[in-house]
C-alpha cells in the first residue's frame, strides 16, 4: 500500500521537458518553501496514476550527501501522503527543493502536504 512502484516514477523525456518549460500554459505551481510544485494533467499516456520527480539543484545543495539525503526525505513524504491526491489522476508532477540548506523531515512534510492539497483542488 506504502511503496512506491515503477509506473509512479515520471522517466519520460517528453513529459519532464514540458513542466520545466516556461511556454507552456497547461502547466501549473505552486511554492511552500522548502518545495515548489510544477504538475500538469497528462491523458495522453496510458498509466492513470500520477507520475512524480524529485529535482535537488546542485546550485542550492553543494554536497552530492546532501542532496540525496533531501531526495530520499522528499521522496519518503510525497510516498506517505499521496493519499492527498486522488489516485486515478493522470497528472505529471515535480517537486523542486528550493531551500539552501537540509532542512528537518518535518518542514517537507509539513510543504509537501500543503502542496499535494493544492495540486487536488
Amino acid at each position: 500500500m506504502y511503496r512506491l512502484y515503477k509506473k509512479e516514477k515520471l522517466c519520460s523525456e517528453i513529459a519532464i521537458s514540458r513542466l520545466f518549460s516556461r511556454n507552456d500554459a497547461a502547466v501549473r505551481s505552486a511554492l511552500c518553501y522548502p518545495l515548489r510544485v510544477a504538475w500538469t494533467v497528462n491523458d495522453r499516456r496510458g498509466v492513470s496514476c500520477p507520475q512524480f520527480l524529485v529535482s535537488i539543484p546542485k546550485k542550492r545543495l553543494r554536497h552530492a550527501v546532501d542532496r540525496v539525503r533531501m531526495r530520499r526525505v522528499v521522496r519518503e513524504s510525497y510516498r506517505l501522503n499521496r493519499h492527498l491526491i486522488p489516485s486515478d489522476l493522470p497528472a505529471d508532477i515535480a517537486f523542486i527543493y528550493v531551500a539552501s540548506e537540509r532542512l528537518p523531515y518535518a518542514r517537507v512534510e509539513n510543504a509537501m502536504k500543503r502542496l499535494l492539497a493544492g495540486i487536488n483542488a
